[in-house]
């Protein structure tokens, strides 16, 4: 633990979000996650169609990465990730995700709901949904004909082919949740990525409330690239700077003060160079995978990346200028 431990604020969802919590709380208990509400697919999105709720898998991930390092804290962990497997109704459904939606019928609360959760795991931090209402993604996809297509619903944009040109909300100014706005003000450091960067990374950016915050806050941010290149699926093709090309189309205002990255995922570390100068933002080159083959991050290398990026702005929290556009 920290001396002084950073209240950081991780933006995200799904696997890469799970890899930053996982890191971030070896630094400090102070953690709030930010998580996307646009899931569409498997036992969330069945929940979302029958129950009309938010899909509640990523807030479930989110709670299991924050769990207390204990029996009880792993054991509950377990239980939440527990997928029935069955011939009937309940087949594949995630006992979290079950357990959070009764919470949300019984209190009529979102936000109260998912603290209980954290409450039961010990959770070193707190999740939250980034909008109060269920989201629908929205993409424009050119095919390598020049032709442009329309693919709807993030289980869709995640698997598409071709290049993604653009990404949207349904609502396209949906509210933000309260608390997330609160987080990302008050936070000394906000996280954004590893993760599907058009369905989990960028739709934070999307939601009006929660831009304005990252805007307004005077919390740096560090954004985390992804261990592997675009092989397939949403990003298929697209280089470590590209990454942060992507990043700024969709969110020019911005401001990014350091870039994680593995070398070994960077396909041309001077171009990586160039655009995080571009943005004004440090460039750390850390490995921070496991080294085992796999496209995973090791919770202790990461967190070990992250101490070294705020200590190299220690004292210098809150003073940043804006970086050029």
């Amino acid at each position: 633990m920290r001396a002084a431990a950073p209240a950081v604020v991780a933006l995200g969802g799904g696997h890469g979000l799970s890899a930053s919590l996982s890191a971030l709380r070896l630094m400090t208990d102070r953690i709030t996650a930010v998580v996307t509400v646009a899931d569409d697919g498997g036992s969330s999105g069945r929940l979302r169609d029958e129950l009309g709720v938010l899909p509640p898998g990523d807030l479930r991930m989110a709670l299991s990465a924050l769990c207390d390092d204990s029996d009880w804290g792993r054991t509950w962990r377990d239980l939440l990730q527990h997928r029935f497997s069955s011939s009937g109704d309940l087949n594949q459904h995630a006992v979290g995700n079950l357990l959070i939606v009764a919470l949300w019928e019984l209190l009529g609360d979102t936000v109260e709901g998912l603290d209980w959760v954290g409450k039961l795991l010990g959770a070193r931090g707190r999740v939250l949904p980034m909008a109060a209402v269920p989201l629908l993604i929205e993409a424009d996809v050119v095919d390598a004909a020049g032709a442009s297509r329309l693919v709807v619903g993030q289980s869709a944009v995640a698997v598409t082919t071709g290049t993604i040109s653009q990404v949207r909300l349904e609502p396209p100014d949906p509210p933000a949740c309260p608390e997330a706005v609160d987080a990302i003000v008050a936070a000394d450091w906000v996280v954004l990525g590893p993760g599907s960067w058009y369905t989990s990374v960028l739709p934070h950016l999307l939601v009006p409330g929660l831009r304005e915050a990252l805007h307004r806050t005077r919390a740096r941010t560090i954004v985390t690239l992804n261990l592997a290149s675009g092989e397939s699926g949403e990003t298929a093709g697209m280089r470590a700077d590209q990454y942060l090309d992507v990043l700024h189309a969709h969110a020019p205002e911005l401001w990014v003060d350091a870039v994680v990255a593995d070398p070994t995922a960077v396909e041309d570390v001077e171009a990586l160079a160039a655009r995080c100068a571009d943005l004004g933002a440090r460039l750390l080159l850390r490995q921070v995978s496991r080294g085992d083959g796999t496209p995973r991050h090791d919770p202790l290398r990461l967190a070990g990346a992250y101490s070294d990026v705020l200590d190299g702005f220690l004292g210098d929290v809150g003073t940043r200028e804006k970086p050029p556009a």
